[in-house]
């Protein structure tokens, strides 16, 4: 889906204005402001009601884009962008000493990555042309904390009035945020996991990168222990007990919203059951949308199989583990 010529130069004129936009990416959608304007980029906490020391990720249009916004670069982020970019990889770098504190959350070091959707490219090449430097700081289009979109649909739903222009671009190909890897330290590290695997970054690092969890103030996006969270209460149940655990809740009287991906539901069960893929690709491209749907059920709790634990469904499982956390916080 391709949104019409008319819309890009409607949306390149906003940011170029200050004003917010939404756009896709191969990841989920991302609520996008001109990172060069301090003041776009505080119209982006106010609309998700973000913290203001939570770092942005800056979208460029390409690698020769990077240098505006990052010194310092070292040979191994090359490497990284040469093999991944466009796509699912952000990269934190040392920030060139111009760029805004509004987008680096107060640090010295800028998270940067080429997105891999054709609308997105499309919109930074266009804003490329009205400005320099050109970069969308964009965050996933979505109230702090709350589930990532992944179709327009979603951004609407989530935001509203809100933001004046939401670019259509289909539903989201991957569905998760994207890897991050830290580039500004002498060993690169994974801070958040995501769609490029360890395995596929030991192929260009010539190692394994460790992942880490975030401590302190959030060094990047999507780090806090409660994110990507439902309004409902949600409860992740291993395989072997989720039937016994079902059961248990029907006699109560309790009615759950379950997302399985091995188990298929009993025959009368009153409870609300998605299947999703049993592969963990197929499961991210599909996990926001059916967190979304059974947030909508008006089941008093959002029951989710438990996840395997090989390394190949590291992102998804983080991305679960987050929401439980969240959930039910209003």
């Amino acid at each position: 889906m391709q949104p019409a010529e008319s819309d890009y130069l409607r949306a390149v004129d906003l940011l170029c204005a200050g004003e917010l936009v939404a756009l896709p990416t191969e990841t989920v959608y991302g609520l996008g402001a001109d990172a060069a304007n301090d003041q776009a980029v505080g119209k982006i906490f106010a609309a998700k009601g973000r913290p203001a020391d939570h770092p942005l990720i800056v979208h460029v249009a390409d690698t020769q884009a990077v240098d505006q916004w990052a010194q310092d670069i070292p040979d191994i982020a090359r490497n990284l962008m040469r093999a991944f970019w466009p796509g699912p990889l952000t990269l934190i770098l040392k920030k060139q000493a111009w760029v805004p504190s509004t987008v680096t959350g107060g640090q010295d070091t800028v998270g940067l990555r080429v997105p891999g959707h054709p609308v997105a490219l499309a919109l930074l090449q266009g804003f490329a042309q009205a400005k320099t430097p050109a970069g969308i700081a964009a965050p996933s289009a979505n109230r702090f904390g709350r589930i990532s979109p992944t179709t327009a649909a979603h951004v609407a739903e989530e935001l509203g009035d809100r933001v004046p222009l939401i670019l259509d671009g289909g539903p989201c190909a991957v569905g998760i945020e994207s890897t991050i890897v830290d580039c500004s330290r002498d060993v690169p590290a994974v801070l958040r996991p995501g769609h490029i695997s360890p395995e596929q970054l030991e192929g260009v690092l010539g190692f394994r990168p460790a992942i880490e969890t975030a401590q302190g103030a959030p060094r990047v996006s999507g780090s806090l222990e409660a994110h990507y969270a439902p309004i409902t209460p949600m409860r992740l149940v291993g395989a072997a007990q989720l039937l016994e655990f079902l059961n248990a809740q029907r006699h109560r009287g309790g009615h759950c919203a379950v997302i399985a991906h091995s188990q298929l539901p009993q025959a009368g069960m009153p409870h609300r059951w998605r299947m999703l893929p049993a592969d963990p690709v197929g499961y991210a491209h599909a996990l926001y949308a059916a967190l979304r749907d059974m947030d909508h059920a008006g089941a008093d709790m959002i029951v989710v199989e438990s996840l395997p634990t090989s390394p190949a469904w590291v992102a998804v499982a983080d991305r679960l583990r987050r929401a439980a956390v969240g959930a039910g916080q209003s």
